[in-house]
């Protein structure tokens, strides 16, 4: 099985590369910013870029693709419906690919933008590359889609492994504990992970990956059926308590644009 290095882009993005020593051959997802990557080539001569994986269209998950493909000819894959230049492989819904020798699948989860997609590994350690759709403790914002479609999104998402291993494309985690704590102040395991979220950023040690399991229990964005968080919206927001479930999300995920 590969590795998986985080390489650090503008404020709080990572551009996540995958790497396979058999092969010295390596794999980059949403390289918003080419230098990172290109530092690492360049101190990894005997290594080759074979490709790149694209979640979304915004422009920090992008702008390094082109002078990345100059330099290695990788191959770049995208969501065709999605406005990103220069893709060899436009990707649909359930659509597989071959990368590293492993097979990804590819998740339609629009939401944050209109034709979002995730890319998962299944197998013995699954693996989720959630783009902008999942944070840790998070979702992202609306840009896009509607808080149904989102809800839709991280419903589908939410079906995989509680193993699977959630590698998200920003360093929210911080923010969103603490959130998540306003949410349910009483919810433990949030206590827990935004004391050990706080330990890690004062040592300026990536937060992530997440699981799928753990985000089951402090990701308030996978917890709106929770008694608890429905409670809250209830008194903060004025939900009322015979309300849908998108208008509990609605409500929470307008909670957080504002927190």
């Amino acid at each position: 099985m590969f590795d998986i290095l985080p390489l650090p882009a503008f404020n709080d993005n990572y551009i996540w590369l995958i790497k396979d020593a058999a092969t010295r051959q390596a794999v980059v997802v949403d390289p918003g910013d080419a230098a990172p990557v290109l530092a690492w080539l360049d101190a990894h001569p005997d290594w080759r870029l074979s490709d790149i994986l694209i979640t979304h269209h915004h422009n920090d998950h992008t702008g390094g693709i082109a002078a990345l493909k100059q330099r290695s000819g990788a191959r770049v894959s995208a969501p065709a419906d999605e406005r990103i230049a220069a893709v060899d492989l436009p990707l649909t819904d359930g659509q597989q690919l071959e990368v590293l020798g492993t097979r990804f699948e590819v998740l339609r989860v629009p939401g944050h933008t209109a034709g979002h997609i995730a890319f998962h590994v299944p197998g013995k350690r699954p693996l989720l590359f959630s783009g902008d759709t999942l944070f840790s403790a998070g979702c992202g914002r609306l840009f896009e889609g509607t808080p149904s479609q989102m809800l839709s999104s991280l419903q589908h998402l939410a079906e995989l492994p509680d193993a699977t291993e959630i590698y998200c494309g920003h360093e929210y985690t911080l923010n969103n504990l603490r959130f998540a704590e306003a949410v349910e102040p009483d919810n433990v395991a949030v206590r827990e992970a935004l004391a050990e979220t706080r330990q890690l950023r004062d040592a300026e040690r990536p937060t992530l990956p997440s699981s799928l399991g753990r985000e089951r229990q402090i990701n308030p964005f996978l917890r709106t059926g929770e008694s608890s968080v429905r409670q809250r919206l209830q008194e903060e927001r004025g939900v009322p308590a015979e309300a849908s479930e998108d208008t509990y999300f609605a409500a929470l995920r307008g909670w957080k644009d504002t927190f």
